[in-house]
């Protein structure tokens, strides 16, 4: 554990990294995914501590990928040279603004955070580095890291650039905020639940060996499966 994250390898060559001091509403996962030739680094956390100064350092590239703009994903993404996420959030990764991220929501909660990341932090003067991307990943595409090959998987319905990464020869998907086990977003700007619906009868008829989305913890495919259909019930008729 370092002062700010908690890091713990959930499977091998693949750390979770977690912000226990930030409120649980904005508490993401991100994913550190060793490769051969290639490191991936997924999702970016809040930004309120060097992400980069904690992950191994193996000498190899590293793609930096964000399932989606959302504040709680791409704090540290302006740390990484090579920047990969969805065309369609494209223009939020360039500006950071408020509209796209939600930051000011984090901001203005009064218990954003439950420890300060540096003596004298002012959660309401903090602000997202603008981090525009260096490539695009829609679905359909590839990423190679020398032993393992992910699928871009794109999952719209919480916003509308959401992407998934899934290895299809071990079955390991790397969710994002698309699928996770605990109480999904479908209310804010950018989000549409027809489209939600749509994405979760895909994710239900996904085979996969093990879900790490982007809150809570892992799971298998029958409580993937769960979810998905649990929602589409709840939310066809909307």
């Amino acid at each position: 554990m370092s002062d700010w994250f908690t890091i713990g390898q959930i499977a091998p060559g693949v750390l979770r990294i977690t912000e226990p001091h930030v409120h649980e509403f904005f508490r993401a996962n991100l994913y550190w995914i060793e490769g051969r030739d290639l490191d991936i680094m997924l999702d970016f956390g809040m930004g309120l501590s060097s992400l980069r100064s904690v992950l191994p350092r193996r000498g190899r590239p590293v793609l930096a990928v964000a399932t989606h703009a959302h504040v709680d994903h791409v704090g540290s993404f302006h740390e990484f040279e090579d920047r990969a996420g969805h065309p369609l959030e494209a223009d939020i990764f360039v500006e950071m603004d408020d509209a796209g991220t939600f930051a000011s929501w984090f901001a203005g909660m009064p218990d954003a955070l439950s420890q300060l990341p540096s003596p004298g932090f002012d959660p309401r003067t903090c602000a997202l580095k603008p981090a525009p991307l260096t490539r695009l990943l829609v679905e359909g595409d590839v990423i190679d890291t020398g032993d393992r090959r992910f699928s871009v998987l794109h999952l719209p319905g919480h916003s509308p650039g959401s992407i998934a990464l899934l290895d299809e020869v071990n079955g390991e998907f790397f969710a994002g905020d698309a699928i996770y086990d605990g109480g999904l977003v479908d209310d804010i700007a950018g989000a549409d639940i027809r489209t939600y619906v749509e994405t979760m009868r895909r994710i239900a008829e996904l085979e996969v060996r093990i879900v790490h989305g982007g809150h809570g913890e892992s799971f298998d495919q029958a409580r993937m499966r769960e979810i998905a259909r649990a929602y589409i019930d709840a939310k066809s008729g909307t």
